[in-house]
């Protein structure tokens, strides 16, 4: 018989290691399974040294978070443990981002932790201590199938959805992960905490990078990536220079402010190339793309993707976190896989994920994803732009 996880047994026989990241999702998750009878172990990361981060001496990363889960773990009873993953996800996570940014791209470093270091990582360190599943704070659900695997879907409260950033699990993965936390929404949660006496009730969300608390990236692709805050130039879509920049690390695709042009329309950054050091602008037209090609891709849709693709397979796709899904088609390219967008989209930068669903609202499946390696616009979008381009430049060097 299966228990409310969905496992075999008896919830007191049936151990699951939650990942407690101090804030009061991971809290909740915890204190849920904990009244529910299962055999609850809390383990908490040390990632980086929050004191370095901050230019302040004193706790880990962060030490007030590793305070906060101890004290819940204490308070609901449970054996809690903290992990020194500092190396592991410095290669995995930090580099990478710093590297992403040296290349033009605008990294997600959330995915990257959740695919390597929690999922992977934390996941073998769950199946070393006995544990049947790793639970963790999520706002995302998950179903199981009649043939015991199972499906992510997107979370009940769509405000909360974090589906974007775990488009990179794997099935193999899923059957291992519980989300909780799913089917409810964050006021909810929070009533919970108060039910279960946990100070974290009221504790904030975190709205940085984890690892750039002070919100200045910058300080850590600089230290990492010199070439990445090398001065270039700003130039238009026909190449002419306009203006001068201190880094490409300063400026994503769709930027419009922080510029530092006087023009007599407004301009947004269409391109980051990387290997001149320049910051390609234009009007706000020169930003829709509708072909996107992607690497990386995880596919976790019905059946095996190669098999499943023929001709094209109709979705709808994110491109960014805070996007609503459109309607688009995934397709078989010179051995990779390019997005067809049906209406086209603002702003697609490498480096960020394109996530595929089977529905555009409600509590649609999560069918896999990739990042975006480039984006293009269709011949017509690019004579318009063209059409454009000629007194939008003549306006700019005034």
């Amino acid at each position: 018989m299966l228990n409310t996880l969905d496992l075999e047994g008896r919830p007191e026989d049936t151990r699951i290691v939650v990942a407690m990241s101090g804030g009061v999702d991971s809290s909740v998750t915890a204190a849920l399974l904990k009244s529910q009878g299962y055999d609850v172990v809390g383990i908490t990361l040390q990632l980086y040294d929050h004191g370095a981060a901050t230019h302040r001496k004193g706790a880990c990363c962060a030490g007030r978070d590793i305070h906060d889960a101890r004290n819940v773990a204490e308070r609901i009873g449970i054996p809690h443990y903290v992990l020194d993953y500092e190396s592991r996800f410095k290669e995995s996570v930090i580099d990478n981002f710093a590297d992403s940014y040296a290349l033009g791209e605008t990294p997600v470093p959330c995915i990257e932790c959740n695919r390597s270091v929690k999922f992977r990582d934390l996941l073998a360190t769950a199946r070393e201590l006995g544990a049947q599943a790793l639970a963790t704070g999520h706002y995302v659900a998950s179903r199981r199938f009649a043939d015991g695997s199972r499906s992510l879907l997107c979370a009940a409260d769509a405000d909360r959805d974090q589906s974007y950033f775990l488009f990179a699990t794997t099935r193999e993965q899923l059957d291992f992960l519980r989300f909780p936390l799913g089917d409810m929404t964050k006021p909810q949660t929070r009533e919970l905490a108060r039910r279960f006496g946990l100070e974290v009730a009221d504790k904030q969300d975190s709205q940085d990078i984890c690892f750039v608390p002070t919100g200045r990236y910058t300080d850590v692709i600089g230290r990492l990536k010199p070439n990445a805050i090398a001065p270039g130039d700003i130039v238009d879509l026909n190449g002419n220079v306009i203006g001068q920049h201190q880094g490409i690390v300063h400026f994503t695709v769709g930027q419009r402010k922080g510029l530092g042009i006087a023009s007599g329309s407004p301009l947004y950054v269409v391109k980051l190339d990387a290997a001149t050091r320049r910051v390609v602008v234009g009007p706000r037209e020169a930003l829709r793309m509708d072909r996107i090609a992607l690497r990386d891709v995880n596919w976790i849709g019905d059946g095996a993707l190669d098999r499943v693709i023929g001709d094209g397979i109709e979705m709808y796709v994110r491109v960014r976190s805070t996007r609503a899904p459109q309607p688009a088609w995934l397709r078989a390219v010179d051995g990779g896989y390019e997005v067809e967008l049906v209406a086209g989209e603002e702003g697609v930068s490498p480096g960020q994920a394109c996530v595929f669903y089977d529905a555009p609202s409600g509590q649609p499946r999560v069918l896999g994803g990739g990042f975006i390696k480039s984006a293009t616009a269709s011949r017509a979008t690019r004579a318009g732009t063209r059409d454009t381009m000629a007194p939008l430049a003549e306006a700019v060097r005034g």
